[in-house]
This record gives structure tokens, C-alpha cells and sequence, in this order.
């Protein structure tokens, strides 16, 4: 049997030790390394570590939205390692903090505000110490492509009190000359430029630090590579040649989200970054192997094709994917299909609006609509996209009337301006794509069945069949760019609605792929099985986008009976909540399944023991990706000093990993088990009728 190991997750963000500022910070990934390493575990997993301090506030806590793909964030930084001097007045400073910012969840603004304001203190005491030092220098001359440009834009960031680059007058448009003046040594605001070095110095040390005793210790450090960065980010402000600024990323509608997702990020113009080899990619790569040695890509299929939004979109709907091989106007023509002011603007009937908003249809038409002809509207044209529908309701004098409504009156409107069946490409007026679920529209619905079935087929055609070779070119002009750049393991992140030539290519490129049990790729069921995964996959119970295992169990109690009887085997009723011995049978069937990688939250790992069950399951989800702007804060409740005294939990953990076959490396030139090992494999598993993975003795209802 090939090598397999065992890790485990868990935000930087969400980690809680006795010397931590209100967050966890990346010298706390020394103590997790020695907790990894006495539980038998080979990986610890974490999100993005980038900086994303774009706003100034807590939807800077979203860790994919990044302000630069190089800069670390200063939230992980440790400011009692900042010096070996200071001073009493200082030292009691972080302590008040430290009891102030021990709370619950992460207190993002207040906890970067207090970092940021006793990093300062320290930095005017031994500045000229440490900006002049050897390991300053030579960290500046090897970063300083990217740092210079990073320390000007937040200097300029905080001077205008925005991102927003457009609001920045001359310095709106990036170039070397601009630069040179901003970062000059002459400058009366040098100091603040130069705190920007001392910052990503200390932490790229602290990083380095924590990295380099991971490897140390045969523990592998894995990173995640964001499929976007933020629109008013140091990227697009430096590069916006590189992205296509007037579109927005997202995900077409599927388990996290019946809506699509949108992220925000532009989009990526392939084209002009392959003119340097992918030159930017190439450089974050390098970048993140001084710290990882593997990595996952955050939503691979971007880089076959990604779900391409205007810019003025808010839900991720009606996209379109880049690139893709439209509808011509031709074809459709050829097929019968001519109306297409009909099937490309939003459908809106006088009798629609009455089945949606009641008696207060007449009063909604007035405000947001023109009728163009009779029982037929139109939107306005100052509420004719998502963000103007936005500003209209909460700007409207009339707001007073519909505010204990308003949700509803938007999601209402949002529908009627979605209920169209093509797309219209605005860059090419002749051609269009089919609206995704465009069978749930009144526009389809009252279309003849001639029409009906033409689209249908199209539809099928657009986004299962003609585009497989053209996304399957374009990631194997992208992704081999990734994989050349480091050494570091890539896995891909590979849920979601998946192409036929999705694995297929990530199986030619070698790329690890991800299996989430409630997520089967297998259309007809509802659970995966666990022991039929291939190799060359990571497998997990649950990953930071979905809730926990013990949220997932509590949900939905059907689901749960479902789940007893098809996968556990049995016909009893399931209990109600994740007990330890639920815990234990689904963790035992991720650790014993044939992947490479059994990857565990460390929420589903604290399942396994009933003292650290006590907090409300559904407050230990990291994300939620049905809303656009929710608060990354999630903390452990436990630390990791406590964790590393739990010789019960660790020893329970260790032995579901020896008793699975994976365990650590043994020569230098693989990975290789020990007999020992092997046997132990081979005896802790016995089959059930099924055919799904049970372990030996586990007892769920009080009989064997």
C-alpha cells in the first residue's frame, strides 16, 4: 500500500494559546507542530496569511480577499517577540491587552488596532537598530519588488482613509516615478513607510521561524493560494493590466449556495499575464514556498474557467463563464430562436408583480418600474442592476414605507431582475449565454415548447459539452506554470459544479484532489463512501466553507436517519447529537480511506471527546458562504497548552492513525510503513453488508 498521512486544519486566525493577543499567531504553530507530532499527525492546514487590511475594519477578517499576495498580515504578528528590550510600561500595555482581547471569538478591529499601536511604540524605540541590521537588509533587497510598492499603497491608503485607488488624485494611476518619491528616504512621512518594512520583516521572521521547526520536525506546513485578489488591492493597483477590472469572480449556484457566489475579485486577463510566462504567478509561488511545503489552490476550476460577473453584480447569478464558446446570434437564429430583447431583459409582468408583492405591487411599480406597454415593465434606469437596486432602497426618501420589508422587497426585486433566459455579451452584442437555471424563469415558463426545447438543449450543450477541450487547453497552459514555480505538493480544492475534463487533467498534472463526504462528485449519491476515494485525493469530513461535523449531524434530523441507516448500517435511531462515538466512526472512515491525505478540522478532531462539545456547534463555522459578508472569527475554545496536557485525546487521535496505516516516513526517498504498522492496518477493519468502512467495536446504541 502506497504512503498516506494525517493532518490537521485550522484557520491561523482561530488558534488560542496563553500568549496570544486576541488571535492566534504564527508562533503559535510551534506548540500546534508539537501537538500535530504527539496525535501522529504529518500536516497542519491553514487558510490564506496574507494581508487583506483593504477597509479598515471587520470585513478585513475575510481571508481570501487579498490586499497583497505577498504581504504577510500583521494580525499573526507577536509583538512581545518585536524586541528583547522593551520597556515595563510596554510589557504591562500588551498584558492589558491580552486580558482585554481574550474573548470568545476574534475582536478583529480592536485586536489589529492594539497590535498595530504597541508594534508602533516598539518600532520608535529600535528603528534605526533593526532597519540597518544584516537580516533587515538582506530580508529588504530580497522583497523589495513587492515591499516597496505594498508600503506606499498603505501609506497612501491611510492618508485618503480609502482603497480606493480612483480617490488617490495623481497617485489613482501607478508608476515607477511616483513610487520612487513615496518611498523616498527624504520623505517627511519616511517613518511610516519604513514601519511597513519593520512589520512584514518581523513577521516573515516569526513565519520563518515556526516553518523552519515544522520542518524540523517532519511536520509538512500547508498553505492556500487564493483564487482572487481584492479589487482595490496593491496587485491591481500595480499590475491593472493583469485583471479585468469591469468584471467581478464568483460561482455559479451549487451546494453552498442556491444563488452563485460572489467574491468580488476581478477577474484574470490570461492573456496579457502570458506574455511574461505568468511572471506574477510564478512569483507567488516562490513567495509562499519560503513558508510551505504544500499548498492548496483555492478553487482550481478558475483555472479552466471561472464564473465571470459584471462588475455591478451582487448575488453570483447571472454570470457566465471565461472563457466559454457562446451562443451566436447565428445559431440561435438557425434554431428558431429570434426574440432576444424578449429573452436577454428581465421578464416582468403585470401579474408576476402581484403573485410577488401582494397588494403592494402598484406601490413597488411606482418606485422601481416603467410600464412600456400595457401589463409590461421595465426597471428604471437608476435601479436597473443589483447595486443600484442596492443604493436605491437605502437611500429612497421613501424608505420609511418598506424598511421592515426590505429584505424581502430586494430579494423580490433581485428575482425580477435575474428572470431573463440569455445573457447578452456586451462585448459582442451577437452573442449570449444561457442564464444558469434559466427552466426556473417566468421568461422560459412562458415561452412556446418549440422554444422550450431548443434552449434546453442548448443550455445542456453550453455547460456540459462544447467547452471541455477549450477549459481543458486552458489549464494545461496555466496550471503547469503553478506547479514548475516550487516544489511544494499542490492539492486542488475541487468541489462545486466539476467539468468532465476537470480530473482528468489534475490526474495528467498529478494534482491532489478534495473529497468532503456531504459533497459526493457521484450524482446519484448522497453521501460519498469514503473507502472508495482514489489515491490521489485529500479527504475530510468537513472543510472551513461548510459547517462542522457536529453542526452537519444536528441540521438536518431526516439527513440524519438517512445517514444511520446507509452508512452506519443501522436501522436504530441515530442520536441527536454528535456523541464521541458518532464522532469516532466518521473520523475512522476518513483516516482508513485509500487517499494520500486525511485532512480533519480541528473542530471534528475536539468531537471525539465530550468535554469539548459544551459550545453551540453551529458558533464552530468558520464561513458562510451565503453571505458575502461574514465575519471570519472564529476561535477554539480550548488552547493549545490544554490540548498538549490531553494525553487522552492525543492518545485516542494517534490510534486512529497507526490503526489506519498512516504513519510517518521512514527513508529519505519516499514514504515507507512499518510492519508493525501494516499489520495494525490490516486488522483494524472489518466490512459491513454495504460495503462502507466500520470500525471494530465502535458501539452507537448500546449494542455491538
Amino acid at each position: 500500500m502506497p504512503w498516506r498521512g494525517a493532518g490537521v486544519a485550522v484557520p491561523m486566525f482561530s488558534i488560542r494559546s496563553n500568549d496570544d493577543l486576541g488571535v492566534g499567531e504564527f508562533l503559535d504553530l510551534k506548540l500546534l507542530v508539537d501537538w500535530a507530532i504527539e496525535s501522529g499527525f504529518h500536516l497542519i492546514q491553514l487558510l490564506p496569511v496574507n494581508d487583506t487590511s483593504v477597509h479598515g475594519m471587520w470585513w478585513d477578517s475575510y481571508p481570501y480577499s487579498s490586499l497583497s499576495v505577498f504581504a504577510l498580515h500583521p494580525l499573526y504578528l507577536r509583538v512581545q517577540a518585536l524586541s528583547d528590550n522593551i520597556p515595563d510600561d510596554i510589557k504591562q500595555e500588551i498584558l492589558r491587552e491580552k486580558d482585554r482581547l481574550d474573548q470568545k471569538h476574534v475582536d478583529y478591529e480592536a485586536t489589529m488596532a492594539a497590535k498595530l499601536s504597541i508594534a508602533k511604540k516598539i518600532f520608535n524605540l529600535e528603528k534605526n537598530t533593526i532597519l540597518n541590521s544584516s537580516p533587515f537588509l538582506k530580508f529588504f533587497s530580497e522583497n523589495e519588488e513587492w515591499l516597496r510598492p505594498y508600503a506606499a499603497f498603505c501609506f497612501l491608503r491611510d492618508f485618503f482613509e480609502t482603497s480606493d485607488r480612483t480617490q488617490w488624485g495623481r497617485y489613482a494611476n501607478f508608476s515607477k516615478e511616483k513610487l520612487e518619491k513615496l518611498v523616498s528616504k527624504d520623505s517627511l512621512h519616511y517613518d511610516i513607510i519604513s514601519f511597513q518594512y519593520y512589520i512584514q520583516f518581523h513577521l516573515h521572521m516569526q513565519l520563518s521561524e515556526a516553518a523552519e521547526y515544522a520542518r524540523k520536525n517532519k511536520v509538512v506546513l500547508k498553505g492556500d493560494l487564493p483564487i482572487g485578489v481584492d479589487r482595490n488591492s496593491v496587485d491591481t493597483w500595480v499590475y491593472p493590466n493583469l485583471f479585468r477590472m469591469n468584471t467581478s469572480t464568483g460561482a455559479p449556484p451549487d451546494y453552498f449556495d442556491k444563488n452563485g457566489q460572489n467574491w468580488g475579485f476581478p477577474t484574470y486577463n490570461w492573456e496579457e499575464m502570458s506574455k511574461d510566462n505568468y511572471g506574477w504567478w510564478r512569483a507567488r509561488l516562490t513567495q509562499m514556498a519560503k513558508y510551505f511545503t504544500a499548498y492548496r489552490i483555492d478553487h482550481i476550476l478558475g483555472f479552466f474557467r471561472i464564473w465571470e460577473l459584471p462588475e455591478h453584480a451582487i448575488t453570483g447569478l447571472v454570470g457566465k463563464f471565461r472563457p466559454s464558446i457562446a451562443l451566436s446570434q447565428d445559431e440561435l437564429e438557425m434554431e428558431g430562436i429570434w426574440d432576444f430583447d424578449r429573452l436577454s431583459r428581465p421578464y416582468i409582468r403585470q401579474e408576476i408583480l402581484q403573485d410577488k408583492f401582494g397588494s403592494f405591487w402598484t406601490f413597488i411599480a411606482s418606485i422601481f418600474l416603467n410600464e412600456y406597454q400595457q401589463g409590461c415593465y421595465e426597471f428604471k434606469e437608476d435601479c436597473d442592476t443589483e447595486k443600484k437596486i442596492v443604493v436605491k432602497l437605502t437611500s429612497s426618501p421613501e424608505r420609511s414605507l418598506w424598511l421592515e420589508n426590505e429584505d424581502k422587497i430586494r430579494r423580490g426585486l433581485f428575482d425580477l431582475l435575474q428572470d431573463i433566459v440569455l445573457i447578452r455579451d456586451h462585448e459582442d452584442r451577437r452573442s449570449f449565454y444561457p442564464r444558469f437555471n434559466l427552466e426556473d424563469t417566468f421568461n422560459f415558463k412562458d415561452l412556446d415548447d418549440h422554444s422550450k426545447n431548443v434552449l434546453k438543449r442548448l443550455y445542456y450543450d453550453y455547460y456540459f459539452c462544447r467547452q471541455e477541450a477549450l477549459w481543458r487547453q486552458n489549464a494545461l497552459k496555466t496550471l503547469p506554470v503553478l506547479l514548475n514555480s516550487s516544489d511544494m505538493l499542490a492539492c486542488g480544492e475541487d468541489l462545486g459544479m466539476i467539468p468532465s475534463c476537470v480530473h482528468p487533467v489534475m490526474q495528467e498534472l498529478g494534482l491532489i484532489g478534495l473529497r468532503i463526504q456531504r459533497m459526493p462528485s457521484e450524482a446519484d449519491l448522497e453521501f460519498g463512501i469514503p473507502s472508495q476515494y482514489s489515491y490521489m485525493t485529500v479527504c475530510a469530513p468537513s472543510c472551513h466553507d461548510c459547517s462542522t461535523m457536529r453542526a452537519w449531524w444536528e441540521e438536518d434530523e431526516e439527513r440524519r436517519w438517512r445517514f444511520y441507516k446507509d452508512v452506519v448500517g443501522s436501522s436504530d435511531a441515530p442520536p441527536s447529537k454528535c456523541i464521541p462515538e458518532v464522532a469516532h466512526f466518521i473520523l475512522q472512515q476518513h483516516f482508513q480511506a485509500p487517499s494520500m491525505w486525511a485532512i480533519f478540522p480541528l473542530q471534528d478532531l475536539l468531537a471525539l471527546k465530550e468535554e469539548y462539545t459544551t459550545r453551540p456547534a453551529a458558533e464552530e463555522t468558520i464561513n458562510d458562504p451565503t453571505n458575502p459578508k461574514h465575519y471570519w472569527r472564529y476561535r477554539v475554545h480550548v488552547t493549545l497548552e490544554s490540548l498538549l496536557g490531553d494525553e487522552d485525546l492525543k492518545a485516542t487521535i494517534k490510534d486512529l492513525v497507526t490503526s489506519s496505516g498512516r504513519s510517518y516516513p521512514v527513508t529519505e526517498g519516499g514514504f515507507a510503513l512499518k510492519d508493525s504498522e501494516l499489520g495494525a492496518h490490516d486488522t483494524s477493519k472489518k466490512k459491513i453488508d454495504n460495503g462502507h468502512e466500520r470500525s471494530a467495536g465502535i458501539n452507537l446504541n448500546g449494542n455491538q
